[in-house]
């Protein structure tokens, strides 16, 4: 019969069988035997030195998670700070356009008002309607009858003075009747008693200006006065004629399709 300290080891093992081992405790073989010869608690290794860079700290974090963070720390911007950068470049972006523009626009409302300003100072500047250059055939047209309407108001033939005043009455306008008349006066009033003979021929002409229907004509004329009467004059033989060159300017105006003269300037003679 076994004693009750044999009966005491065997509930221990059958206890040990049935009961399942608690966590951390040393794994027992099915005998109850040990599977490591156990060693004293001061005899047990130490732990190991956590691996550096992989085991975790007292954050969790490794060494390698926190190098990481720390690089990335202090060389890239996190999101909300490079967003941030971004909106504000856009800003900044976006007021100097609207600056530039803005300077565009006063530019061009100053380039535009002055540009009108200047077209208008063109428009009423008088050389800037004269034409006398450009229109190369109105300038002909009004040369050739301008020289041939001079000639004829300012030539007489006593023996037939038709012509003369056919020219008077069709090729003269506005107060250019009175100063043509004035003009021959005292050469009319003797023409019948000395049979005066003169001619006038118009050498060169020049247009000044053509302003729509108008324009101004410089003329030159040679001019010869001869007297038939057979008287002689102071010492002067009979026939003799006087020749003289001339210089004036005559305005003229289109009418009906002809150019009549409508002033005589004789620059004050």
């Amino acid at each position: 019969m076994p004693t009750p300290r044999h009966h005491l080891n065997r509930q221990r093992r059958r206890q040990a069988l049935a009961d399942p081992p608690a966590p951390g405790a040393r794994s027992r073989t099915a005998a109850g035997v040990l599977t490591e010869p156990a060693l004293p608690e001061s005899e047990e290794p130490a732990q190991r030195p956590a691996r550096r860079g992989t085991e975790a700290d007292g954050d969790g974090r490794t060494g390698r998670q926190r190098r990481t963070g720390r690089e990335k720390s202090g060389t890239e911007p996190s999101d909300a700070e490079s967003t941030s950068r971004e909106s504000t470049g856009r800003e900044r972006s976006g007021r100097v356009l609207l600056a530039v523009l803005c300077a565009l626009t006063l530019l061009l409302g100053g380039f535009a008002g002055w540009a009108f300003s200047r077209a208008g100072e063109l428009r009423d500047d008088p050389a800037r309607g004269n034409t006398a250059l450009t229109d190369v055939a109105r300038t002909s047209e009004i040369k050739g009858q301008t020289g041939a309407a001079v000639a004829a108001l300012f030539s007489y033939d006593h023996a037939d003075t038709a012509p003369f005043e056919r020219a008077g009455r069709t090729l003269l306008t506005g107060k250019a009747v009175d100063q043509h008349r004035t003009l021959l006066a005292g050469v009319l009033a003797k023409a019948a008693q000395q049979k005066t003979v003169i001619t006038t021929t118009v050498t060169d002409s020049a247009v000044e200006r053509i302003d729509g229907d108008r324009a101004r004509v410089l003329v030159y004329a040679d001019q010869s006065s001869v007297s038939t009467a057979g008287t002689p004059s102071k010492g002067k033989a009979g026939d003799q004629g006087v020749y003289a060159g001339a210089m004036f300017a005559v305005d003229v105006v289109r009418r009906d399709g002809r150019w009549l003269v409508e002033n005589i300037d004789t620059f004050g003679r």
